[in-house]
């Protein structure tokens, strides 16, 4: 088979970056790069975060054997597993583990597709080793082609260990990203560009940056929603719309191919794209004792319940509209100082079938993707899924209306 051959089979079924593989192949992310190079404004990388789905969340760092072990075993348990990355919780290429653990599972699992997620600050110096040790997927974050537009996403880039601030640090940070995709293409690895969508700071200029990245060689582009973290400096900040996120891949689609299908997977993530299940593989035995970084111990599973957070079926944005085995996305609302602000959205796959086998699997994925709310509102819910709720600790609040006055009626 030609090397064209080869990675054509391989596209076939990468979950990621063909939308017709995402429901078929599995994944697995083995988070083994605690170490980043730069500082976005929008990340707060956090372990023992169980049941919070955003890149940066893991609830354990491995060591390289660890990692290689463990993908093993999730192999035996998950026969759809194609596709092994590493997206973190750091930047993969600013830690020596990465390599090792390539190396490693590209010798025990040959037929496993190779995948990188990176900054790309170091991706030009890393293009060709990556290449050598089996990598075809690279995925680049990139979220401005301006260094004014960079200097407001960015707090800082590590450069040759000094910190760069402001436009000296996008402006390297955007040529390096640059080079890297060049490089890439050059080699024939397929490059995505996740662009972060920032209302106020970067979505005006997305439609200029996807551009910029199709005509360096990237392959994909996945528009991806700020999700607002507690802690850091987009925390504040609202996150954009599904419709002014749909409408403004609709625009760019246009110029290069989108990704509609992310589900901004945590940098432990297993299984398939909508369904998540690497909470089920967290206290595997063949990691040891202390999987976590620097013999951290491994995060438990009780999740914490925030009584100041709730959920809410709402396809709108303004009224409980769905229900919770049909709704296609949940309103996420935290209430501060007495007062319940919108946080992030939280979408769901709705072509997911809602009777059968997987169903209850994919409720409790739904449910996980809820992170700390201990409360879900809803139009209407079924049995098992209210008493799986339960389980889980939250409550359920059945209603319709108005948003606002679903969320005032929890503090009476």
């Amino acid at each position: 088979m030609s090397r064209n051959q080869q990675l054509e089979e391989a596209l076939s079924k990468h979950p990621c970056y063909n939308s017709e593989a995402h429901k078929e192949f599995a994944r697995m992310h083995v988070p083994v790069a605690p170490r980043c190079n730069i500082q976005c404004n929008y990340c707060n990388r956090k372990y023992d975060c169980c049941n919070e789905s955003r890149p940066g969340v893991t609830s354990e760092v491995l060591t390289p054997e660890q990692a290689a072990e463990k993908v093993r075993y999730v192999k035996s348990e998950i026969p759809s597993l194609s596709v092994v990355g590493i997206a973190g919780p750091g930047d993969p290429l600013a830690n020596e583990e990465t390599f090792r653990t390539l190396e490693l599972v590209a010798a025990d699992s040959p037929d496993l597709t190779l995948c990188v997620s990176t900054n790309g600050l170091a991706l030009p110096d890393c293009t060709q080793r990556l290449y050598d040790l089996g990598v075809r997927f690279v995925t680049v974050t990139m979220n401005a082609c301006d260094p004014e537009v960079g200097a407001k996403v960015y707090g800082s880039v590590v450069w040759n260990g000094k910190a760069l601030h402001g436009t000296d640090a996008s402006s390297l940070l955007i040529s390096r990203q640059t080079e890297g995709i060049e490089r890439c293409s050059a080699l024939g690895i397929l490059v995505k560009v996740n662009i972060v969508m920032v209302p106020g700071i970067n979505d005006s200029h997305i439609p200029e940056l996807v551009r910029y990245v199709k005509d360096r060689g990237a392959y994909i582009v996945n528009i991806l929603p700020l999700i607002p973290v507690d802690g850091t400096p987009f925390a504040d900040l609202r996150a954009p719309t599904p419709e002014e996120r749909r409408l403004m891949m609709d625009r760019c689609s246009l110029d290069a191919r989108m990704m509609r299908h992310c589900r901004q997977c945590r940098a432990d993530a297993i299984g398939l794209l909508h369904q998540d299940r690497s909470q089920e593989f967290v206290h595997f035995n063949g990691c040891g004792s202390g999987c976590g970084p620097r013999g951290q111990t491994q995060a438990s599973n009780v999740v914490i319940r925030d009584p100041d957070m709730a959920a809410v079926a709402s396809s709108d944005g303004e009224t409980v509209d769905s229900g919770f085995g049909n709704a296609s996305v949940f309103r996420i609302y935290r209430k501060t100082d007495g007062k319940w602000g919108h946080i992030r959205d939280v979408t769901v796959d709705t072509s997911i079938p809602t009777s059968g086998s997987g169903h209850r699997e994919h409720l409790a994925s739904v449910a996980a993707s809820l992170g700390e709310c201990s409360t879900v509102i809803v139009r209407e819910i079924g049995h098992m899924p209210s008493e799986l709720l339960d389980g889980m600790g939250m409550s359920v609040v059945t209603t319709d209306g108005p948003i606002g006055h679903a969320l005032d009626s929890l503090d009476r």
